[in-house]
């Protein structure tokens, strides 16, 4: 049996193949990154008391992007939306109020339609103080394909109660936000 020797190889030519492959690879990860950023979730890191105590100063939040793509929010929904005052920022906060209702509030209570019981507000750290006078209130008549805003810590969150533009419409909402990531010690489904 004849034995051939290998032929030698340009280690030049070893070097660029290798490198050409961790490039590849690379380039495979970023798209995979932005694909799933801009079309599956969002990323969100909580800046301010607004939605304490369901989520907390600095947690980071992930949003479905696809959670709206079939179905509609729904009332007491936690979502990432674009600020209709500036839409360069994202807010996040609980949806109350949907296309077409009217949303009053009342000492501090939150009611739908003209009802006489005010919606569940037990995610609320506190009880709201109201803005206006004992017996006083504020009504919102949400326009079609907009949704009203409350932060769960009412007493502290600017929404849509103090916002020039207290409508979110629909196309702005990005996502609902669904799991906390960080700290490690809270990660977890949001609710």
């Amino acid at each position: 049996m004849e034995k051939y020797p290998k032929p030698k190889q340009n280690n030049s030519e070893d070097i660029f193949d290798e490198l050409m492959d961790y490039l590849k690879m690379i380039a495979i990860v970023v798209v995979v990154v932005f694909v799933l950023n801009e079309f599956v979730i969002i990323n969100a890191r909580i800046p301010s008391e607004s939605m304490e105590n369901t989520i907390l100063v600095g947690d980071q939040i992930l949003g479905n992007r696809l959670a709206y793509k079939f179905n509609d929010p729904q009332r007491y929904d936690i979502v990432i939306f674009r600020f209709p005052d500036d839409k360069s920022q994202y807010f996040i906060k609980r949806v109350i109020g949907l296309p077409g209702e009217t949303v009053e509030i009342r000492d501090g209570k939150v009611y739908i339609d003209g009802s006489d019981i005010p919606l569940d507000d037990s995610f609320c750290p506190e009880t709201p103080k109201s803005r206006t006078s004992p017996g006083e209130s504020e009504v919102y008549q949400v326009p079609d394909n907009c949704y009203f805003m409350l932060g769960d810590n009412r007493n502290v969150s600017k929404d849509s109660r103090y916002w020039n533009n207290p409508y979110v419409i629909r196309e702005d909402i990005l996502g609902k936000a669904v799991l906390r990531y960080w700290p490690i010690t809270a990660f977890g489904l949001v609710d």
